[in-house]
């Protein structure tokens, strides 16, 4: 068949976009890895109207239910989208094979972390160096581990930590914190976080599993041993696939 419009990813920006065009009628299909995307991940919603707070998982479970009231709607999950092409209508392929075509495209795949490309991350990747504090923090109970960043992810990371690991060092290479300045608080506020500011990465330490983080502050290098690194740098659009179609256009 022929969708009015695909939805590639099911995100918050995704689920929304579905309701609206639900409303109007429009046979909708959504493809994703997963419904949630990073909100999913997320310990806890502060800042969305409606909720004074609320976890992560709930939330988008809400959503979910929302969009799943609309029979125009169909979410396809533990897809991957491989290229979008364009010959009359768009057909999107995946990269387990299959094709879907529709009139309209429309693209919220979110985002993918950004990396520090320092010596060791990749190698260390998954052995100790990770991306996610929601998914990976209970791994660190009682262990000393480290956040690498100065955003609100960062600093979200490093409350979750606190309230798991022994010890937790903020890496920031800025001279303070950018976040909110509720989280900020929230973080200086805590006994087991040391705080290190204007410092840069260097080098992620380990054999078969991280044992250190190498940094330079003020110039002089340090070696701290810890035994888990969460990077929270930022991130990049997940929106690779789209290229093709980019090009075909220009």
């Amino acid at each position: 068949m022929i969708y009015d419009t695909i939805i590639i990813g099911g995100g918050p920006a995704g689920l929304s976009a579905a309701i609206y065009l639900a409303r109007q009628k429009l046979k909708t299909l959504i493809l994703t890895i997963d419904v949630g995307g990073q909100t999913a991940l997320s310990s806890e919603i502060e800042n969305y109207l409606g909720f004074e707070s609320i976890n992560g998982m709930e939330f988008i479970e809400k959503c979910r239910k929302q969009v799943e009231k609309y029979q125009e709607v169909e979410i396809k999950e533990g897809v991957v989208v491989a290229k979008i092409k364009k010959n009359g209508f768009f057909t999107v392929a995946t990269t387990e094979g299959e094709s879907f075509q529709s009139k309209t495209v429309l693209i919220a795949s979110g985002k993918l972390p950004r990396t520090l490309g320092v010596k060791g991350e990749a190698e260390l990747s998954k052995k100790g160096v990770t991306y996610c504090a929601t998914c990976d923090a209970p791994l660190y109970r009682n262990k000393t581990t480290a956040v690498i960043g100065g955003g609100n992810s960062a600093l979200d990371a490093i409350l979750q930590l606190s309230k798991i690991a022994v010890k937790v060092y903020a890496i920031n290479k800025n001279p303070d914190f950018k976040g909110d300045e509720i989280l900020r608080q929230r973080v200086k506020e805590c006994k087991n976080v040391e705080i290190i500011n204007n410092a840069e990465t260097l080098e992620i330490m380990g054999d078969k599993k991280v044992s250190g983080v190498k940094i330079k502050v003020n110039g002089q290098e340090k070696t701290i041993n810890l035994e888990g690194v969460f990077i929270e740098v930022g991130s990049n659009p997940s929106s690779g696939f789209a290229e093709t179609e980019k090009k075909q256009v220009e």
